[in-house]
């Protein structure tokens, strides 16, 4: 495979050749380098450790040995990756694809141990090494190092059966099954706990790690609020919140906590738990916190256009009219909700016209701005559609940084609120955002623009919106955009396997298992909850009353309970060593397995292991070294040896007491037992561990 890629390249021909080649071969070179330093540091540490017997000393070895082991693996392949980069580079200016940044997140990891292992030599010595802690941060990055070991070795297998110049897998099966098998099996919990973010600059891994224990925290207390204080046509669960700040400071001192009930969330909850996480910006609380320190407004409207039909004109031919129909999908003609956010206030958006279409809306926020005369009409105009994963989030979630582009742009913006899935599966929402832009361009005069330049902006779910929204107009031959900005849009919906595609199995903010939810939601395939099914649109004055409700209650409730498990714990100190295993065992956890009795062995014997990392297990590297057998398994092997060999003494020796008792001689003096005694010694029958098994956790 590397020689294939290293035959394409060389095709090029001019001077162009000579720099790639010197470039290639200096980043060969900075492989073998780290490689060789990463080979270095982990073995001074393997002679080290090797020569304290204690179980501590193992745990360091035995990490360290897996740790050499998969850099062996590793190197060959990352090696012959360099040599193919430039192929799928967008242009020469703009090095960059998705196996660059599969193999920038392995090196990351790998600099990340190097650093680890270096602090280690320095300070192993030191009475205040914290060996424990240090321990399990060589076990966490080892064990990120066997899963990016397994993603490598997969995106080597796309890249040999991909076509040259091709980063997706074109087929619905193969490796493309194979991606979602990988998925679904791969241990992904070491990335969401000590490992998380290792990937990105340091400045923003506090954040992820805010978020993450937030989720895990929130996800705990999900399913005891699913029957609380929500009343009909309100948005449900912002009162979970309140509680989970009581319940997430265990998170916070257990990454392998959060680690593995990040994992657990994101594989087995459905998208109405993600909607109710997503939609805690909406709570008014945060929201009058985001108006009391962004951007100050004229204008923030909330608009609700009626569904009534209007004609639009040709493009071609001004002439000719085309009949633009309101929204009909699913739940037939409904308004549609937009907000109108206006730096300054400009000519006709104060109009009867448009002031007969306002929706009241509770603002928290005061102009204390003079009162001024109107600005005139802006030559542009911006619409909006939010992201979200198209089931989540509305116009008031990024109401902040709108505000800031409506100052710096001097435009007026048009933020669309349609319609989410589940309940509104597509294509309701493409309707919705289609319908709002045609009624935009018909009335800018009432939105304070002359409509001179009308731009499509979005993010995610929004940026999908505005590209089928123009390829909508197109096929309706009006107006087109003037202009699209469309942030990391959702295009390629196929479950298509790809190099970057592969990063999303470690994503801290959206793994793949949650954006196949979305789509799932968005295409109508994911069900809809009891509880909202005959849900409305709530305005925020009922948002203000339920919330303030729900997170009263809950905030008394979690105190109470915070203060009385203070008090049990006082009282039943002498079963702590029972309790410590109901505290780590999560409320979710046992909401997700349906019973709460299932221990930790038995999840893991009812994991499938992943078809790459068994093909991993199949190939060790000549490299390897052998894994230490298990002290604790030898000493219970030892134990259970002893106990037989005490059973068949007092069996021997009852014998010899009856023979005795009727007169009998015993010839045969040996007390042991003869077939025990034939058998190989415990340690021996102790069986080694495999080498590279990506499931493994590492004691």
């Amino acid at each position: 495979m590397a020689s294939g890629g290293v035959g394409v390249d060389s095709g090029s021909t001019g001077t162009g050749a000579a720099p790639a080649a010197s470039a290639v071969s200096s980043s060969s070179m900075d492989v073998r380098t780290m490689f060789l330093l990463l080979h270095s540091v982990t073995e001074d540490n393997i002679r080290f450790f090797q020569q304290n017997p204690s179980e501590m000393g193992r745990r360091f070895v035995k990490a360290f040995t897996q740790i050499q082991e998969h850099g062996c693996g590793l190197q060959p392949v990352v090696q012959s990756f360099t040599t193919v980069f430039p192929i799928f580079d967008f242009d020469e200016r703009t090095p960059a694809n998705g196996y660059r940044s599969l193999i920038k997140v392995v090196r990351s990891c790998i600099l990340h141990i190097i650093h680890k292992s270096r602090y280690i030599t320095a300070n192993r010595r030191s009475i205040f090494f914290r060996t424990n802690h240090n321990c399990m941060e060589v076990e966490a990055y080892c064990s990120a190092l066997c899963q990016l070991r397994a993603l490598v070795y997969f995106a080597q297998k796309l890249l040999t059966a991909n076509k040259d110049g091709d980063l997706f897998f074109g087929e619905e099966k193969g490796l493309s099954e194979d991606f979602l098998h990988e998925s679904n099996s791969m241990h992904k919990g070491c990335f969401y706990g000590r490992c998380l973010g290792f990937q990105f600059t340091p400045a923003i891994r506090p954040f992820l790690q805010t978020i993450s224990i937030g989720l895990v925290s929130f996800g705990e207390n999900y399913r005891r609020h699913e029957t609380s204080l929500v009343e009909v046509g309100s948005i449900p669960q912002y009162g979970v919140a309140a509680t989970s700040i009581f319940t997430s400071g265990k998170y916070a001192i257990d990454p392998e906590l959060r680690g593995s009930e990040f994992e657990r969330l994101t594989q087995n909850l459905d998208v109405h738990f993600w909607k109710a996480f997503w939609n805690i910006t909406e709570t008014e609380v945060l929201a009058s916190l985001v108006t009391l320190t962004s951007t100050t407004v004229r204008v923030n409207k909330m608009l609700s256009v009626p569904p009534s039909s209007f004609e639009m004109p040709l493009l071609a031919d001004p002439n000719l009219m085309v009949v633009i129909t309101p929204p009909v999908a699913h739940s037939g003609p409904g308004p549609v909700q937009m907000r109108l956010i206006s730096y300054e206030l400009r000519d006709g958006q104060d109009s009867n016209e448009l002031n007969e279409l306002c929706k009241p809306e509770a603002q928290l926020g005061l102009d204390i701005r003079l009162k001024t005369k109107k600005a005139p009409r802006s030559k542009f105009l911006l619409v909006h559609f939010h992201g979200g994963g198209f089931v989540a989030q509305t116009s008031k979630s990024h109401e902040a940084y709108l505000k800031s582009w409506a100052h710096e742009l001097d435009s007026p913006i048009l933020s669309i609120d349609y319609s989410l899935a589940p309940e509104a599966p597509f294509p309701r929402a493409l309707e919705e955002c289609f319908f709002a832009y045609c009624w935009a361009v018909r009335n800018c005069h009432l939105l304070g623009s002359t409509g001179e330049r009308i731009c499509l902006a979005g993010d995610s779910a929004g940026g999908n919106l505005c590209i089928t929204v123009t390829m909508r107009a197109v096929s309706y031959g009006i107006r087109l955009p003037d202009g699209i900005m469309a942030a990391y849009p959702a295009t390629l919906l196929q479950a298509s396997a790809s190099p970057s595609r592969l990063l999303t199995f470690i994503d801290p903010l959206l793994p793949l298992s949650v954006l196949s939810k979305c789509l799932s939601a968005y295409a109508g395939t994911e069900p809809t909850s009891n509880a909202s099914s005959n849900m409305d649109k709530v305005d925020t004055l009922g948002m203000v009353r339920n919330d303030t409700a729900v997170l009263l209650r809950d905030i008394r409730l979690g105190a109470s309970a915070w203060f009385n498990s203070l008090l049990d714990n006082g009282k039943t100190s002498g079963k702590s060593s029972n309790r410590l295993e109901a505290v780590r065992k999560s409320c979710s956890e046992a909401a997700l397995t349906g019973t709460s009795t299932n221990s930790s062995s038995e999840h893991e014997q009812n994991f499938v292991m992943s078809r790459t990392c068994q093909e991993l297990d199949e190939n060790t590297p000549s490299c390897s070294r052998q894994s230490l057998p298990d002290p604790e398994a030898n000493t219970q092997a030892q134990a259970d040896s002893r106990s037989r060999t005490s059973f068949y003494q007092e069996e021997e020796e009852g014998k010899e007491m009856k023979k005795r008792r009727r007169g009998g001689s015993l010839r045969n003096s040996n007390h042991s037992c003869p077939g025990f005694l034939g058998a190989s010694s415990p340690s021996a029958a102790v069986q080694q561990q495999p080498t590279l098994n990506c499931r493994q956790r590492l004691s």
